[in-house]
């Protein structure tokens, strides 16, 4: 199982649009129920976005939809920071991410 942690911060003028295109994403993700892949994405109050992503280590259904694409598009004009993403590894979980 491979976890990706992704954190970037927007523009203030941004963090709408932002927040409304990864809703978009969930919403396809919900329609399409791809198996193999579990993700959560958490808006901080200083307008900073984090992902986390976890994928069974086939090929991840999540870039080939068709709002991710939109969400990824201007990404880099939304974006203070751009994002970082690293593997990331589970230490502890309490009801959080499910069995």
């Amino acid at each position: 199982m491979k976890r990706t942690l992704i954190r970037y911060r927007t523009k203030p003028e941004s963090t709408g649009e932002n927040e409304r295109l990864i809703q978009n994403v969930f919403k396809e993700l919900h329609a399409q129920a791809p198996e193999g892949v579990r993700y959560i994405a958490l808006k901080l109050a200083d307008g900073s976005f984090v992902h986390l992503v976890e994928n069974d280590g086939g090929d991840s259904p999540i870039p080939k939809l068709d709002a991710f694409r939109k969400f990824q598009a201007d990404l880099k004009e939304r974006v203070m920071e751009q994002p970082q993403a690293n593997e990331a590894t589970i230490v502890g979980d309490y009801r959080m991410l499910g069995a």
